[in-house]
């Protein structure tokens, strides 16, 4: 029997991992960074000493929480810099990251560097400017993004964007593509306007007077 043991607690250790990160990913993203570990042990039904024996800093259990949207965050700054058309990548990747935003208020909160545990998120954040600076170079090459825009315009929608943390989660997506479209549309290069087509000339009116009555 004690030849299974080592085994069994290695499943057992697995699976609390598991459990732990579940529940990191559901409380985080409710609440925010700003949730304390001990909500995230209680949601996962562990006790403390095992959530800190698996993560023992709250900086490591962020970075583990949100591995898949870091690996999603990076593969939509990759997609949009080889995109051919400058343009649809730079809508991509602003459209991307809202939706990533909008299903984690912790993710919202890592990748803003609103936390010092969320430190490790800089280099993320800095990538995903730098291809956002990129792109728009491209895109106002091409004639499709306003002459005007700056990356600190993108900083300032996502800041914007964060405000619909506070909608029901259930209509927290949908209202973020809508922002996401009338923001991306503000962006976009004004086309020419183009000339008023000529009217035609009025008709002449042809008054006729009726003889004086004497």
């Amino acid at each position: 029997m004690t030849d299974h043991l080592p085994q069994t607690v290695r499943s057992d250790a697995r699976d609390n991992r598991v459990r732990i990160l579940d529940a990191a990913r559901a409380v985080f993203g409710e609440e925010g960074l700003s949730a304390p570990m001990r909500e995230v042990a209680r949601h996962a039904d562990v006790g403390p000493a095992t959530l800190y024996r698996h993560f023992p800093t709250k900086r490591a259990l962020i970075v583990a929480t949100f591995a898949e949207q870091r690996r999603a965050c990076h593969a939509a700054v990759r997609d949009a810099l080889t995109d051919a058309d400058p343009w649809h990548g730079f809508r991509s990747l602003v459209e991307r990251i809202c939706e990533l935003h909008a299903h984690s208020r912790g993710f919202a909160d890592a990748f803003m560097t609103a936390f010092p545990e969320a430190m490790d998120f800089a280099a993320d954040r800095e990538r995903t400017l730098h291809a956002v600076g990129e792109l728009a170079r491209r895109a106002q090459e091409a004639g499709r993004l306003r002459p005007g825009f700056v990356v600190d315009d993108l900083v300032l929608m996502l800041m914007a964007h964060r405000g619909l943390q506070d909608t029901p989660r259930a209509a927290r997506v949908t209202a973020s593509r809508r922002f996401a479209a009338y923001v991306i549309e503000a962006f976009r290069a004004a086309p020419e306007p183009a000339a008023p087509t000529p009217l035609p000339p009025a008709p002449r009116l042809h008054v006729t007077h009726s003889p004086s009555t004497p």
